[in-house]
């Protein structure tokens, strides 16, 4: 069975999933009034908030009318100048959860049940291996464009994502990336050398592996696009690919074996992880 939406290149690329999504709508609305009830009780207006914990009026507004999300150190501030006893904090969950649109966090919960994952990039670098700027870049560059709010918004849910990194039992990842994403200059020449580095630090890990498929090959099992698999603890692999505005979840057993001898091909024909690794020195070398 495939699951097919409206969706954000979650994976790789920088196209959210839409943004009607009432159960996040809902989570953000009640602890937005959780805030104003605090603030209240507390005899302060919004302007004294927002200047007691380095926000603007506007901001405490947004969160308070649910059009925000806030950031863990809103709550953290907040709970704190409000004596909230910890009730704001104890948010930050439901708060973070509610950042991802809901196909994401539909993605996020297999991923967190994933023990291995891999992945075929083509177009930019793979979203869990982005750097915060590289992923504000891309957001940066969406059209119609994004509010400087939404991009803000969408950076900290994909960075969140990343925590998957930092699991235990630790995950085993394997990326292939095309040549064109690591000299592809987006966000500008800085922000491509802090992601070359950042590839070089997390394909050094023990559970990660990077490889390059380098542009000149002649065979190349990977022209239908990128695509994505997650191996889940119970044995059952999902696979995942996305093209403009549509984000498919595959179940379908054939489907997805199809994807599984897809990236097989794909990763034999690459570099290997540590011929990739130089590879990527040398283009770092050359930015």
């Amino acid at each position: 069975m495939g699951v097919t939406g409206q969706g954000p290149q979650s994976g790789d690329g920088m196209e959210p999933y839409g943004t009607d999504d009432e159960e996040s709508a809902a989570v953000l609305r009640t602890v937005g009034r959780i805030v104003k009830m605090c603030r209240e009780r507390a005899g302060l207006t919004q302007a004294e908030l927002g200047t007691a914990i380095g926000y603007s009026e506007e901001q405490v507004s947004s969160v308070e009318r649910g059009r925000r999300a806030p950031s863990p150190a809103f709550l953290e501030a907040a709970d704190r100048v409000l004596d909230a006893g910890g009730l704001l904090i104890g948010l930050k969950k439901d708060v973070e959860q509610a950042r991802y649109p809901k196909k994401v966090r539909d993605l996020a919960k297999l991923q967190a049940e994933a023990v291995e994952l891999c992945a075929y990039a083509n177009s930019v670098v793979h979203g869990l291996l982005q750097t915060p700027e590289y992923a504000r870049a891309l957001y940066g560059m969406r059209r119609p464009p994004f509010s400087e709010e939404e991009v803000e918004r969408l950076v900290a849910a994909r960075l969140a994502r990343q925590e998957i990194f930092d699991r235990q039992p630790a995950p085993v990842f394997s990326f292939v990336q095309e040549e064109v994403t690591l000299r592809r200059p987006l966000g500008g020449r800085m922000v491509m050398r802090k992601q070359l580095e950042h590839l070089l630090e997390i394909g050094n890990r023990r559970n990660v592996e990077i490889q390059v498929m380098p542009t000149d090959r002649e065979d190349h099992a990977g022209l239908s696009g990128s695509l994505q698999l997650l191996r889940l603890k119970e044995g059952d692999t999902v696979g995942h690919n996305e093209v403009q505005l549509t984000s498919r979840l595959i179940s379908h057993p054939r489907e997805v074996q199809i994807h599984e001898i897809r990236y097989g091909i794909i990763r034999a024909q690459a570099l290997a992880p540590r011929e990739s690794l130089a590879f990527i020195e040398k283009v770092l070398g050359e930015t």
